[in-house]
């Protein structure tokens, strides 16, 4: 089958400037990993090639691929969401994070009241997760399973178990912060 005449001048710009395109993502985008830009570039190749066969031919590849990793930037920049880290301290408390109302451990000072408030309000948050998140983030926080041994063990793939961890950090970031509200 042979390809039209956009997808072939497409394809032989991305293999010959696919290392000064990843170059300008990185550039652009401070902090950003080489996997992270990559991924980047091959997202805007993959939705070019899926609209390479539009009416109007493209008259200068380079500045049509270089406005659509523009794009592709900008939506990343309004995709990225702050995460929770655990060892943020929770905006209600000064002195307690996240870790350790997960882990019980500061709970060894708190009085029997403390411990039981803070019982229910991890699992208050907890409820709140879908039963998917609320499994992972017990079995990695808790139970101290590792992702590898978790994607093993449910048949899933770390980087879903992974994508699925940072929404449910995402949610209990959110959750935290309504009630300090």
């Amino acid at each position: 089958m042979v390809q039209p005449p956009q997808k072939t001048r497409l394809a032989d710009f991305f293999k010959s400037e696919y290392g000064r395109l990843v170059g300008y993502v990185r550039h652009k985008i401070d902090n950003v990993a080489a996997q992270d830009a990559e991924d980047v570039v091959q997202e805007v190749a993959a939705n070019l090639f899926q609209k390479a066969d539009i009416s109007a031919p493209i008259e200068n590849v380079s500045a049509y691929v270089f406005q659509s990793l523009r794009n592709e930037i900008v939506d990343y920049f309004r995709k990225r969401k702050e995460n929770l880290s655990l060892d943020q301290s929770l905006p209600q408390y000064q002195d307690i994070k996240l870790i350790d109302i997960l882990r019980d451990r500061r709970n060894e000072d708190l009085s029997e009241i403390d411990k039981q408030e803070n019982a229910e309000e991890l699992y208050r948050y907890l409820s709140k997760l879908t039963e998917d998140e609320r499994a992972l983030i017990i079995a990695v926080e808790l139970e101290g399973y590792t992702f590898k041994q978790l994607a093993e063990k449910w048949g899933i793939p770390i980087n879903t178990l992974l994508s699925r961890k940072s929404r449910a950090m995402s949610k209990l970031l959110r959750l935290t912060q309504s009630q300090s509200a």
